[in-house]
């Protein structure tokens, strides 16, 4: 089978505007990164020196056989390290519940329990389908004003740039972890996940579920004063 070349401009002008729409085209998908870059830039941080914060936020990463990812395991460690450290009081995770056979936020809860974090401590959002709706969740449903943002180094640029579009102030943790398949697959995934963040910032949709507003947060808060 005959392979065939593929088309260019046969003028020198017409393999310019080539060039010049190459360009144009690389320009554009890039944009949506830089923007990531410029409205996080000072926001990341480790768990030794991020700012005391009432609430930290942790995303849902996936369970295995009902338990949390070894990916999701890491970033409700550095939380049970931050609240050890009496740096954060109160745990919101926020994660998928979409089906009665799979439950994130559940998960999480009972795995910061078993490390050390009291019930009472944590609050669950059973409606964090993904990072936008999480962080307008958090800011409409919990009341969230200001929070440490956990998740793992790919993605917390994501987590904190669009949490800061929802009028949540962050700051993020960048969780650790070996560069294996799922790392460079999340990696990559987050090159295109940044456009539709750009949109939902623009844009500023409503979560696939809003809801009732819920005092979870001022409820734990209030336990942790007393």
């Amino acid at each position: 089978m005959k392979i065939r070349r593929p088309w260019l401009p046969r003028t020198r002008a017409g393999r310019r505007r080539a060039v010049q729409v190459l360009v144009a085209l690389c320009v554009l998908a890039l944009l949506p990164a830089t923007w990531l870059y410029l409205t996080t830039a000072g926001r990341l941080r480790t768990t030794a020196d991020v700012p005391r914060t009432e609430v930290a936020v942790v995303f849902g990463a996936g369970l295995w056989d009902g338990e949390p990812s070894p990916y999701l395991a890491h970033r409700l460690d550095a939380a049970a390290d931050l609240y050890r450290a009496g740096r954060i009081k109160v745990v919101l995770v926020t994660g998928d519940n979409s089906r009665e056979d799979y439950d994130e936020p559940d998960a999480m809860r009972a795995y910061l329990a078993r490390h050390g974090v009291p019930r009472g401590r944590v609050v669950t959002d059973y409606a964090g389908f993904d990072t936008w709706d999480s962080c307008v969740r958090a800011k409409k449903i919990f009341g969230v004003d200001r929070a440490v943002l956990i998740s793992q180094g790919f993605h917390i640029r994501r987590a904190v740039a669009l949490c800061q579009a929802a009028g949540v102030t962050s700051y993020g943790v960048g969780v650790a972890d070996k560069h294996d398949v799922t790392w460079y697959y999340g990696g990559t995934r987050e090159v295109f996940a940044a456009g539709k963040a750009a949109l939902d910032a623009l844009f500023r949709p409503d979560p696939t579920f809003l809801g009732p507003k819920e005092q979870g947060i001022t409820k734990a808060l209030a336990g942790a004063r007393d």
